[in-house]
C-alpha cells in the first residue's frame, strides 16, 4: 500500500511539473513572437492599454 501512495505522489508531482513547463513555454513562445513582429516593424515595444485608458509598453 505505501507503495501505491508513493507512486501517486510521483504521478502528481510530474503532472505539475509538466504543466509548470508548459506554461512557460508558451508565455516564452508568446514573447518570441512578439519580439520578432517588433523587430520586424522596428517598434520599440509592445503597447498595451491599461485599465485608466493609457497605453504603456508591455513588461513582461
Amino acid at each position: 500500500m505505501p507503495q501505491f501512495l508513493l507512486l501517486g505522489l510521483v504521478g502528481a508531482a510530474a503532472l505539475f511539473g509538466y504543466k509548470q513547463m508548459k506554461r512557460e513555454a508558451d508565455r516564452l513562445a508568446e514573447r518570441n513572437r512578439r519580439a520578432e513582429a517588433e523587430t520586424k516593424t522596428g517598434a520599440q515595444g509592445t503597447l498595451v492599454r491599461g485599465e485608466d485608458g493609457i497605453y504603456r509598453i508591455k513588461k513582461d
